[in-house]
């Protein structure tokens, strides 16, 4: 039977954060990312994981606080569903969404949400697998897509509107963060010294109030890229990512 943990004010110092395991640039990352949950847990945050050394965990929080341009009234959403490595194809991943499902069943939710997209993107769940438990498709734009398991008839959570102009003002490599993701830290100073040396005019919005989240002027997880006004993608960008889209 595997075994897991839930972070808590109690432990969340000595347990790791799984996706940034043991790596030195990204401690900075790491830091950041365990003040947020600390002030989450008050939310309803929820950070599972595997009790293992690996990239194991589901995290998810109530809808009104959740860091994401999306509107809704008693339903949970999901950041991130992470089965990594060796550990893929053993039912964890089904273990770690029936825990969130029945999480939310037993607190007396209206349904659980997250964004995926039509066609697989990096930092993004598997929309295959959220439809197969019951999820269904309630909003989009474009590429990406709302899912939603509804538990009983109640309003349908949605993208606010601020997240479907999907530009902004700025012609400048734009990009928008927050320390939601541990990796976001490193991937800045990266960017930053590489945009230095080859004098590329950069420009990075931290996300750091639910307020600036709602008020997102795209689709959001944790991280948007931006250029000549317009949103691009997803994805996390390091030096070499960015020098190649860049490029």
């Amino acid at each position: 039977m595997n075994e897991y943990i839930n972070l808590t004010l109690e432990n969340i110092e000595k347990e790791h954060l799984c996706c940034a395991i043991g790596d030195p640039k990204h401690q900075n990352g790491v830091n950041n990312k365990k003040e947020w949950i600390k002030l989450k847990l008050n939310e309803g945050h929820v950070f599972r994981k595997l009790n293992t050394r690996g990239k194991i965990f589901i995290e998810y929080e109530p809808i009104e606080t959740a860091w994401v341009p999306i509107s809704g009234k008693n339903y949970e959403y999901i950041y991130c569903l992470w089965v990594a490595g060796s550990f893929k194809g053993k039912g964890i991943a089904k273990e770690l969404l029936e825990y969130a499902i029945n999480d939310s069943k037993e607190k007396g939710m209206s349904g659980i949400c997250t964004i995926t997209s039509k066609k697989k993107k990096p930092f993004l769940g598997e929309k295959n697998f959220f439809i197969h438990y019951g999820f269904k498709v309630v909003d989009e734009i474009g590429e990406y897509e709302l899912l939603a398991l509804q538990f009983n008839e109640s309003d349908t959570p949605k993208f606010n509107e601020t997240a479907r102009k999907m530009k902004i003002d700025e012609k400048d490599f734009t990009i928008y963060y927050t320390p939601e993701c541990p990796y976001t830290i490193n991937c800045i100073n990266e960017i930053e010294e590489y945009a230095k040396e080859n004098n590329i005019k950069t420009n990075f919005i931290k996300i750091d109030s639910l307020e600036k989240a709602k008020n997102a002027p795209c689709i959001f997880n944790n991280w948007a890229n931006f250029y000549n006004g317009k949103f691009i993608s997803n994805t996390l960008l390091n030096k070499n990512s960015f020098a190649k889209l860049i490029k």
